[in-house]
């Protein structure tokens, strides 16, 4: 995948400011904006929309949350009428249109139904939002804001894909943007995706708010399945905070722009498939470094376990302990909290065959700090040093088999606090 360049937002950390992209390389067919239309009080952007000129396929995995929002349910049920025909994606932020009833369901299809009338299809878009739970949408200005930003859809960088990206931001502090270009044999498809996050973030499907869109075609089964694939090992394995959200949607749409075409399952399904995986850990990593007060960037490296699926447990067990996550947070080299959080994991775990490690962003030489159950004589000077660093790497060896997963998560810091203790005002 081609790599971005990168602009700044001048209210941010140099290291924040390196992960939002200065230019792009944008599937063909798609346009993308993003305008302010009143629901927000600050005035920021609040409404997004992604349209391709032509029929797409689509696929997406949602929240598993009692309280799904309105949004989920009336996407949930235009993506089963129609998968093969859809135009694109409708987004709001500021109101989330959860628990609101009959009438958020209402106004959902209306956002839907705007988006029909625009593009003369029905069915034509699935609806998403994020924001506070339990208001009803300003209907009325949403549907403005529709009908504005569908007039200024451009597939510019800046006048475009960043418009919208902002458009879904709400306690996040930079755009979640990414594109890219993959090849398939001697023809190549583009690919590109938003996302919002950064509070309420832990899997049981997807987390937050995302979609992305390729100028490749696939076939809807297909897709579905080469989502939920890059679901598992992406945005399904991130946490912030431990929380769901109730409004939690991933969609990817495939408009059959380029010349790459995927009808049935072979090397070019599976070229696809991992690369959507790949694309989809990069931006699912985007949330976790935007997480809510984080201060660090943290790789929770589970290898040795029986299956994929234990490795993936142990990975979130760990990533989950609020224990773990405070001292990492006060840069406390307080290993046996890992070892205590794999202890309770789901399954037997052999403390004899545990070994556990820091790995150094800088690429330094690793920290041992237990091999095969017994305790490393650890340099606290070095261990101290390495947990200075905003990316940190933890390796957990189970010993038990030939499986592993990668889990990312972020450390929990006082700001994490303050910023949901007053989230309303």
């Amino acid at each position: 995948m081609q790599r971005r360049a990168y602009t700044s937002y001048e209210h941010l950390s140099a290291r924040k400011q390196s992960f939002i992209p200065k230019t792009g390389v944008y599937p063909a067919g798609f346009r993308a904006g993003g305008v302010h239309c009143g629901v927000k009080k600050n005035g920021n952007k609040d409404v997004a929309l992604v349209l391709s000129d032509r029929p797409c396929a689509g696929a997406a995995v949602f929240t598993t949350n009692a309280f799904k929002a309105a949004p989920v349910l009336v996407s949930k049920a235009t993506l089963a009428k129609n998968n093969g025909g859809l135009y694109g994606v409708v987004t709001n932020s500021g109101c989330a249109n959860a628990v609101t009833g009959a009438q958020g369901l209402v106004n959902a299809e209306r956002m839907r139904a705007v988006v029909d009338e625009l593009v003369d299809a029905p069915l034509s878009a699935l609806t998403m939002s994020t924001g506070v739970i339990g208001q009803q949408l300003p209907i009325a200005k949403i549907e403005a804001g529709i009908r504005d930003v569908y007039t200024k859809l451009s597939a510019d960088h800046d006048q475009g894909w960043m418009q919208a990206a902002e458009a879904y931001m709400t306690t996040d502090t930079f755009p979640k943007l990414l594109s890219g270009e993959f090849k398939v044999g001697a023809n190549s498809f583009r690919m590109a995706g938003i996302a919002k996050g950064a509070g309420m973030i832990h899997p049981n499907m997807a987390t937050l708010l995302g979609f992305m869109v390729t100028d490749a075609y696939v076939e809807p089964k297909l897709l579905q399945e080469a989502l939920q694939y890059a679901i598992d090992r992406s945005f399904n394995a991130i946490s912030v905070d431990g929380d769901m959200s109730t409004n939690d949607t991933i969609a990817v749409l495939a408009n059959g722009a380029s010349d790459v075409r995927i009808e049935q399952e072979g090397e070019a399904y599976t070229v696809f498939r991992d690369g959507l995986t790949s694309f989809a850990a990069e931006l699912a990593q985007l949330v976790v470094r935007d997480g809510e007060g984080a201060t660090k960037f943290v790789t929770i490296h589970v290898k040795g376990a029986e299956t994929f699926e234990k490795a993936k447990q142990a990975a979130s067990h760990i990533s989950t302990s609020m224990l773990v996550k405070s001292a990492l947070y006060g840069q406390d080299a307080n290993w046996g909290r890992i070892c205590a959080s794999l202890g309770h994991c789901g399954f037997e775990v052999d403390p004899s065959r545990v070994s556990v490690s820091f790995v150094p962003a800088d690429g330094s030489e690793r920290l041992k700090l237990m091999v095969n159950g017994e305790p490393e004589e650890v340099n606290e000077e070095r261990a101290s040093e390495i947990l200075k660093f905003e990316d940190l790497n933890i390796e957990v060896d189970i010993g038990l088999g030939q499986s592993d997963a990668k889990f990312w998560t972020c450390d929990l810091s006082h700001e994490y606090v303050s910023i949901n203790a007053d989230y309303r005002s």
